[in-house]
């Protein structure tokens, strides 16, 4: 008989756990857990071991499985479950833990968890339910539909509610429905579903938010994640010479006269007493806006002095302007009304660039 040394035995077992083959990994799946009260397990994604987790189930990737991966085994691995992360629910007053599975089809009512057999994307729901006296199911879960995955700031976004009713508790089947008077919120945001069951949302601010649905009595849905990205700011457009998107500002703000028209007759002693209009907005800032009041009669002309507040005798055809201020909205009001005479009135509106522009209208008071 020929015998084996001890190191070459301990060689020979080294080869042979070397070359025994890996072993294979199951598919990868997601698993959620929502309590009495509080959702004790958000949805988390597992891969399933490719051997069956522990006696009671006779195949491999089983719901079971699943749970087993995604709590870490504390849960109380039992076939009808009591137990899940902490928190029991025995039947003592109609409440269960309920298996949901979604198939890639929306979530069906489970048919155990050691009968339902997953594939890769899967989802299994544990959910706390309160049987009805006729041993069937009262809660159901949410859905939220049409939640975009990122979004820019502001852009409002149409998401829809539904639920997933099994309302005769037979396995592998729901009802999807749409579901009115939901609430959805997230990221400092709330919105309530109509009948269709959607709502509008739109985020103000940029950061990772977390979208739910709820409704009194139904199953909270999942979270879904939304990257929300700052509004891009829109493009610069400039004419080039306007001192927008780095150019220089060659052109000047334009002033407007309000309520005067060019050739409007005033009766005697309805001439005007204030003065108003506005000035573009422009991209040097406004410098200052000035007015000029010419006053002309068969005897002679004469110019409004701002300082002094009336009418001094001025050369005709001459002007004599005043500092109203910087407002782009600007307004001026006269002592009394204009009296007797034809009028010139001019606008000067004066950028931080130096560029200045006149608006004039011509009138008359008979």
């Amino acid at each position: 008989m020929k015998k084996i040394l001890p190191g070459a035995l301990a060689a020979l077992l080294a080869t042979m756990v070397l070359a025994a083959p890996p072993a294979l990994a199951g598919p990868t799946v997601t698993v959620r857990v929502e309590g009495e009260t509080a959702t004790l397990l958000e949805r988390t994604t597992v891969t399933l071991p490719d051997d069956p987790p522990y006696d009671p189930c006779s195949q491999k990737w089983t719901a079971a499985a699943a749970i087993e991966q995604a709590t870490k085994g504390n849960w109380d691995r039992q076939e009808f479950v009591s137990t899940i992360l902490g928190e029991s629910h025995t039947f003592t007053q109609n409440d269960y833990w309920a298996e949901w599975v979604d198939f890639g089809s929306g979530y069906k009512f489970g048919n155990g968890i050691c009968n339902d057999v997953l594939k890769a994307g899967d989802e299994v729901l544990e959910l706390v339910d309160r049987s009805s006296d006729a041993f069937l199911p009262t809660r159901f879960p949410l859905d939220l539909e049409g939640v975009p995955t990122a979004i820019d700031a502001g852009k409002p976004v149409t998401v829809t509610v539904v639920s997933y009713v099994a309302a005769d508790g037979t396995p592998g089947t729901s009802t999807r429905t749409p579901v009115e008077g939901a609430t959805v919120s997230g990221g400092g945001v709330t919105a309530m579903t109509g009948a269709g069951g959607t709502a509008e949302l739109a985020f103000a601010t940029a950061g990772s938010v977390v979208v739910k649905a709820t409704k009194p009595g139904s199953i909270v849905s999942a979270g879904e994640r939304v990257d929300v990205s700052a509004t891009p700011p829109p493009p610069c457009v400039s004419s080039g010479s306007d001192g927008r998107c780095g150019t220089t500002d060659s052109e000047p703000p334009t002033a407007t006269i309000a309520r005067l028209k060019n050739g409007k007759v005033f009766k005697h002693k309805r001439g005007p007493r204030r003065l108003s209009g506005r000035v573009t907005a422009d991209p040097s800032g406004l410098l200052s806006v000035r007015l000029s009041i010419l006053r002309k009669t068969p005897t002679g002309c004469w110019a409004f002095d701002g300082r002094r507040e009336r009418f001094e005798p001025h050369r005709c055809g001459g002007h004599s302007s005043f500092r109203i201020g910087d407002r782009t909205q600007w307004s001026y009001l006269l002592p009394k009304r204009l009296p007797k005479g034809r009028y010139t009135i001019r606008a000067v509106a004066i950028d931080n660039a130096g560029n200045d522009s006149v608006t004039r209208v011509v009138i008359r008071v008979r």
